[in-house]
């Protein structure tokens, strides 16, 4: 370039937010020798068996029609919509709609659609903390301020209505909160995620709700929340899903929102400017594989829980490491390095012992003493591995 023409700049929005965290895990654990046996892959929340043999011949099915190769209505198509409607109806016992879901591309663009659809730059949405990263390097991107709500160990990681209200002010447009949680898999009961709705009412707020790890509740059959029976549930709540978990999909990036249709009018603009679409053959193939496979992904939700159940076990076989959380897909590991880095620990965890997971200080400030164990990835015969690994392992 000539002397003396300026640079052209990088959206300084984009230029602030550090670098995808799971990379950089990824690369520690591919630094491991295997010297203590098969790498621990704590890390990305990906299911840690395959897709259902009919998922793939769903899917292969659909990939190769003529069908799937076109555009689709922006909102999703139909059959998965209806399919989804009656998924959720039954799930929460209330009666929903096509009109009350638009299939987006992910949960992650679920989310990035909502929060365009209810703030902009300069507005505030308030998040718990610890939070799911992609949610605020999302809303940095946007120019979005974040006000964190503190979720502390001694309260399970979940928030007081108390807390909440003190971080409500003239600039906050919206609360988003994720059920059960990433990073710390804490469980919202009911009665709080009420409390919450009627707080949020009656601020004149958005509930954004992430619902992606619902599928793997403890208990079969019973509604996560009551929301959906409220009459005025649509003026002000916001549910956000995925399919990528519960299918063992995702590659497949498909996500849903639920909201009520002026919402999902909105998220239409949106939807249009970004990807106009979500994938088509994913979509035809989920729609059947909804009803088809529920047995399945039953057994895929009590297979979670003996993971569960077998880390607890583990660790209380440990000494010095802490589970602070467990739920659903995450447990919360308070490690025993003070005065030492999440990052660093995690790194050596990964190289040294053959542990990938994801460190606490990613997910907000003052989460460094934690690490975040995704232990829906591994089987009970890995997870019981830990238990040594952990044991002898220092910096």
């Amino acid at each position: 370039m000539a002397i003396g023409v300026p640079m052209p700049a990088f959206n300084p929005l984009i230029e602030q937010i550090s670098p995808p965290p799971v990379p950089s895990v990824q690369a520690w654990a591919r630094a491991y020798d295997g010297a203590n046996g098969p790498l621990i892959d704590l890390s990305q929340a990906v299911p840690g068996y395959p897709p259902h043999p009919k998922m793939l011949e769903l899917l292969g099915e659909a990939a190769s029609s003529r069908a799937s190769t076109g555009y689709g209505a922006i909102e999703g198509d139909r059959i998965l919509r209806d399919a989804y409607a009656a998924h959720v109806s039954e799930a929460y016992g209330a009666p929903l709609t096509a009109q009350n879901v638009h299939i987006t591309s992910g949960c992650n663009q679920a989310f990035i659609c909502t929060v365009m659809a209810v703030a902009g730059a300069g507005d505030t949405v308030l998040m718990t903390n610890p939070y799911y990263f992609n949610h605020q390097t999302t809303l940095a991107m946007l120019g979005i301020t974040t006000k964190l709500v503190e979720c502390h160990p001694a309260r399970g990681f979940l928030p007081t209505i108390e807390d909440i209200q003190r971080r409500i002010d003239q600039g906050v447009k919206a609360l988003a909160i994720v059920s059960p949680n990433n990073p710390t898999g804490a469980i919202y009961p009911p009665d709080l995620l009420g409390a919450i709705a009627d707080l949020c009412h009656s601020n004149g707020l958005w509930l954004i709700l992430d619902e992606t790890y619902r599928d793997f509740l403890p208990a079969a059959g019973v509604a996560p929340h009551g929301l959906f029976a409220r009459q005025d549930w649509q003026d002000t709540i916001v549910s956000l899903y995925s399919f990528s978990k519960s299918f063992c999909i995702p590659g497949h990036r498909l996500g849903a929102i639920t909201a009520g249709p002026a919402f999902i009018a909105q998220v239409t603009k949106i939807m249009d400017n970004l990807q106009i679409c979500a994938p088509r053959a994913a979509q035809t193939a989920v729609a059947q594989a909804l009803p088809l496979l529920s047995d399945w992904r039953e057994e895929n939700r009590q297979k979670i829980l003996r993971r569960a159940q077998a880390l607890d076990e583990v660790m209380r076989g440990v000494s010095g490491w802490t589970l602070e959380a467990l739920g659903a897909y995450f447990a919360f590991i308070r490690h025993p390095f003070g005065g030492v880095g999440s990052a660093e620990v995690a790194e050596a965890l990964a190289k040294k012992a053959g542990v990938s997971c994801i460190p606490g200080g990613y997910f907000g400030p003052g989460q460094e003493h934690y690490l975040r164990f995704a232990f829906a990835n591994a089987d009970v015969d890995g997870l019981q591995m830990l238990g040594k690994r952990l044991g002898d392992f220092n910096l």
